[in-house]
């Protein structure tokens, strides 16, 4: 699928702009804080119902307004339209259309179109916390695994009312065997996806990485699970051992929650040792392989959101970059557009954003 045309009603700092574009690459100008990054976030919410940034869905409603209203145009693989309509209200109530019809969860907008954000945060994924780590993990799978959403949220669900209740100062230790029950559950299949998406990337992104870096490493990507059970029964045994230490501690101290990914180059932890541009070619040949996977999965090429990431890279990572990822709808923001990048970009779109409007489009 690709989008032909966005509307923004009180969206982030836009009042109400309709925006048409290229099925190849748009270019997306303009000065710091002007909505170039919200456009994009724009686009995120209609594939996932939610923003790639770690805010609310009500911070999303321009200030002063009631509510916020994201409307997309796209067409599908077949070549038909597609229209998604997203509201959120200031209570964060959010409704959801899609081709006009409403849907409950937003697990059901999984499996139409598929997006992939890459940020200067991304070019961090080597280096940072966990968490960046897993968040990677998370929302690949989101998108090409049905039912990893539901049973990453029902995980969610049952770890946050566990660690409520063991932060109590007393309790029924029998309602811990519950949430135990079920962090078993649906913690031992997201560990088994984790571990089957693991295997694939460490081999597509060890093929990228020595593209990247002329032969000279070999990267290799594993999973550090904190319980290595894929059996419901054998995580159960595993976190009930646990038990006495999660409430000493008052917090569950292992789970998918914990989990962490080795990335290693001949053998050194590129996490702890790798220099800023073994890192940077490190997260680069992850998020290509991010990409392969979903085309290989579901049979069309994502749609590319690069957020303000070209200046990061030098030339020849900006080359290698473009070069790739020539044949998928493009959407890229940045300050200026260098001569040397153009001239690497397929036709396309140049858009300029000015304070929530539209300055001008070539």
């Amino acid at each position: 699928m690709y989008i032909r045309e966005i509307r923004l009603h009180n969206f982030r700092n836009y009042v109400d702009e309709r925006i048409s574009f290229s099925d190849k690459v748009n270019i997306i100008l303009g000065n710091n804080g002007q909505g170039k990054t919200n456009l994009l976030e724009g686009i995120y919410l209609d594939a996932f119902g939610r923003s790639f940034k770690k805010v609310k869905d009500r911070d999303l409603i321009r200030f002063g307004e009631e509510f916020c209203r994201v409307e997309i145009t796209g067409e599908d693989r077949y070549g038909e339209e597609e229209k998604t309509e997203i509201v959120i209200d200031r209570s964060g109530k959010k409704g959801i259309k899609v081709k006009g019809v409403k849907i409950r969860k937003t697990s059901e907008m999984m499996d139409r179109m598929f997006i992939t954000v890459f940020s200067p945060e991304d070019l961090k994924i080597v280096k940072d916390e966990p968490e960046r780590r897993r968040r990677f993990l998370d929302r690949e799978l989101c998108q090409i695994r049905k039912g990893y959403m539901s049973n990453l949220n029902d995980y969610r669900r049952a770890l946050k009312q566990k660690n409520a209740a063991l932060k109590e100062e007393s309790f029924p230790e029998s309602l811990l065997d519950i949430w135990d029950r079920e962090l078993a559950l649906y913690g031992s299949r997201i560990i088994k996806k984790r571990k089957e998406y693991i295997e694939r990337i460490n081999v597509i992104s060890g093929e990228i990485h020595r593209d990247i870096s002329g032969g000279k490493e070999n990267l290799t990507i594993s999973y550090e699970p904190s319980i290595d059970c894929t059996d419901e029964e054998e995580y159960y045994d595993e976190i009930c051992s646990c038990r006495a230490d999660d409430m000493r501690n008052r917090s569950t101290g292992k789970g998918p929650h914990r989990d962490d990914i080795r990335i290693e180059a001949d053998g050194i932890d590129m996490r702890k040792f790798g220099s800023q541009g073994q890192q940077r070619t490190a997260a680069l040949s992850l998020k290509l392989s991010e990409i392969k996977i979903t085309e290989e999965e579901k049979g069309e090429k994502p749609v590319l959101l690069l957020d303000d990431v070209l200046s990061e890279l030098d030339t020849d990572r900006q080359n290698f970059l473009l070069q790739k990822l020539g044949d998928n709808q493009m959407f890229i923001t940045d300050t200026d557009i260098m001569a040397g990048v153009a001239r690497n970009l397929p036709e396309g779109k140049i858009i300029r954003i000015s304070d929530g409007k539209v300055d001008v489009e070539i």
